[in-house]
């Protein structure tokens, strides 16, 4: 029987075109898996604000769920030890030093805490239900309602492993940050396939938020500096500096994400204004776990409800604490405490941000103090956001 002879470069061919061809079904079969297959088995959420906006108040809905592992400004010990360069220069830093966090890699902290240390020397750890509870302390169960007090009373000299070791046990993690100017920053995490994150954008009336601030002025003035790129001097923002930076960076995130966003921003963005949120707390708080794909339990509701129906504004010892207080109140509260040149002062450096976020401008001290006038604007949403302008007539 004859040997039929093929050459080499025939079968060369023919290997190569079916390998193209087995490649170019396995691609075609792959983009039809769901796509909840690839997605990391963390959900991650930024909290991101400005200071005095309400965010230590928010950061506390999720860090006290269950589910939530949560953090409140661990980019603070980057600003501490480099606090000689600008928010600018830092944001990648911050950046880094966030992604390390969400994916439970706490050996980014060597480099801002080189000695040996203990719960207790990370920046607000004790606004953390969950280093306040197994496995990070055995004091509390996951289910309870912490306090910083009881917290940092029982659980400070646990060792900062137990951080790493906690975090990997939660479905969720929360980080709470004031120190991005800039939503494109990050994109490298937005597009980071080993993360889920979603974006929540804090806002408040900048007039609210300068009253606010006079509460805590020295507290304040390391940061101010920082944001000013003053080279490490502290700056009080007397001028109002500070403020208008703020407002910028708040009209940049916003429009950013809502005048031509790229794709990976859908589903993935949201706006939460202050005062909607104390108006009407339980309706935006679901709001908000929705997004963020977590259920709102009883034991949470209570808590919610008496947390917001306090008695009076809170007092100024209180300025960084989480305390039952009227929070509608607190939201309105410089409408009495600041004088009206102070106001048209803030107005003149927010202008933008007061009208693109959907507050109201005041003429006069009277409109000012008129309380009956609602200087928050109804708000429309829309696929990434909201958005509100109705121009004063």
């Amino acid at each position: 029987m004859a040997r039929i002879r093929i050459p080499s470069t025939i079968v060369l061919i023919f290997v190569t075109v079916q390998t193209g061809f087995l490649l170019f079904m396995y691609a075609r079969y792959s983009s039809f898996l769901p796509q909840s297959e690839e997605k990391p088995s963390q959900v991650h959420i930024l909290i991101l604000s400005s200071w005095r906006s309400g965010s230590s108040f928010v950061g506390q809905l999720f860090s006290q769920h269950p589910s939530v592992f949560y953090l409140m400004e661990p980019a603070w010990h980057v600003w501490v030890t480099m606090y000689q360069n600008s928010a600018k220069v830092l944001h990648m830093a911050v950046r880094d030093l966030v992604r390390s966090v969400f994916l439970c890699d706490m050996s980014v902290f060597d480099a801002y805490m080189p000695w040996k240390r203990n719960l207790s020397d990370l920046f607000q750890w004790a606004a953390s239900r969950a280093l306040c509870s197994a496995p990070a302390c055995d004091s509390f169960q996951r289910t309870d309602i912490t306090s910083e007090m009881a917290c940092k009373t029982l659980c400070g000299r646990y060792p900062f492993g137990k951080v790493e070791e906690a975090c990997k046990t939660y479905s969720h993690v929360v980080i709470k940050e004031v120190r991005f100017f800039d939503l494109k920053v990050l994109y490298p995490l937005l597009t980071d396939p080993s993360l889920n994150l979603k974006i929540i954008h804090l806002v408040r009336d900048p007039r609210a938020v300068v009253k606010s601030r006079e509460q805590s002025v020295k507290a304040l003035a390391r940061d101010n500096g920082i944001v000013l790129s003053t080279n490490g001097t502290k700056v009080e923002d007397s001028k109002y500096k500070v403020m208008q930076e703020v407002c910028r960076s708040h009209v940049q995130i916003y429009e950013t994400a809502t005048l031509k966003p790229p794709n990976f921003l859908k589903d993935r963005y949201l706006m939460v204004r202050f005062e909607d949120l104390v108006r009407d707390p339980l309706s935006e708080i679901s709001e908000m776990y929705k997004f963020a794909d977590l259920s709102l339990t009883p034991r949470l509701k209570s808590w919610i409800y008496n947390i917001t129906h306090g008695q009076g504004p809170g007092k100024k010892k209180e300025a960084f604490k989480i305390t039952s207080r009227d929070a509608v109140s607190v939201s309105q509260a410089w409408r009495n405490v600041l004088s009206f040149q102070k106001v048209k002062k803030i107005q003149e450096v927010c202008k933008g941000a007061i009208n693109i976020l959907g507050y109201q401008l005041v003429d006069s001290e009277k409109e000012q103090r008129d309380l009956t006038l609602d200087l928050v604007l109804p708000r429309r949403q829309n696929q990434f956001s909201w958005s509100s302008f109705n121009p004063k007539h």
